[in-house]
């Protein structure tokens, strides 16, 4: 059984179309399906149940294209691991990014990588900060910016601190708390609030904080992005508790600083069971940015 085989079978599996996972691995449809059909002897199975409309796993495939990931992912590995010994960073470096970081320019932190490890192949998505440490514990993702709350850290994997904010409130053009030089929970606790949904990291800590308090408050929108949250702030619908980053300047907003107000922790987080080459260089640049050295 060859990988490029697997890597074909995976294709397939994916696009649920040999048209498209040929046109994905660049190769030509008869020659991936030649193979697809040598691995199905080889293996004594098959893997795909295949019509003139549609292609789906058999149950052996169901079965097969785990295994096939995984054994891809560790002859990967591998390679990267002897070309760490030999000098060369490669392989591949996913990264979770949650949409509030305000304590580093991954932009530029990642272009420094780029530039200094040409052969990391970099892919980044964006997701809540839970689902983040839990696929980073499962080996499932290389490393994640994070936003927990102050007395929440990222149990189960090495991580250092990026910054510790203080959430501010954000306040709408005809705010009339906006000439206010600052405010109380008790103050803000009957306005009408945008957050993000029930339950998620980015929440949480306002959450605690009002509970804290003793106080309850409305969120009549919730979001997914800061960027949603401003617009509805910016249009005097609601009013918002945000780290003092996140908010731009020149869109009329007021922020106000709040006594006992939420707090959040930005964390870089990585996994604590022998992380890849790629993923250790990434946590040193970033090292280098931060001024922190060695894992909180």
């Amino acid at each position: 059984m060859e990988l490029q085989q697997m890597r074909y079978a995976i294709a397939v599996a994916e696009e649920r179309n040999f048209t498209r996972a040929a046109a994905r691995c660049h190769v030509v449809q008869s020659a991936l399906s030649h193979q697809i059909k040598v691995l199905e002897r080889e293996l004594g199975v098959t893997l795909f149940a295949r019509t003139s409309r549609r292609v789906d796993l058999t149950d052996a495939g169901a079965a097969f294209i785990p295994a096939a990931r995984a054994a891809l992912e560790a002859a990967d590995r591998a390679g990267a691991v002897a070309a760490a010994a030999a000098g060369e960073i490669r392989g591949t470096l996913s990264i979770g990014v949650i949409p509030t970081v305000t304590a580093l320019d991954l932009s530029a932190v990642l272009a420094a990588l780029h530039a200094r490890h040409p052969h990391v192949r970099i892919t980044m998505r964006a997701g809540d900060s839970r689902r983040f440490i839990a696929e980073i514990r499962a080996g499932e993702l290389d490393a994640a910016v994070l936003g927990l709350p102050a007395t929440v850290s990222p149990a189960g994997t090495d991580h250092l601190v990026l910054a510790e904010e203080r959430h501010v409130a954000v306040l709408g053009p005809g705010h009339c708390l906006g000439g206010r030089r600052r405010l109380s929970l008790a103050d803000i606790a009957n306005e009408t609030y945008v957050d993000f949904p029930v339950g998620s990291p980015g929440r949480e800590q306002t959450d605690r904080a009002f509970a804290a308090a003793g106080l309850a408050r409305t969120v009549a929108f919730e979001v997914m992005t800061a960027e949603m949250i401003l617009d509805l702030v910016s249009a005097d619908l609601a009013i918002a508790l945000l780290p003092p980053a996140v908010v731009p300047a020149g869109r009329g907003l007021t922020t106000v600083a709040v006594t006992s107000g939420p707090t959040r922790t930005e964390y870089l987080a990585w996994s604590d069971f022998n992380p890849s080459p790629a993923a250790l260089a990434f946590v040193e640049e970033v090292r280098s940015v931060v001024g922190t050295h060695g894992p909180r």
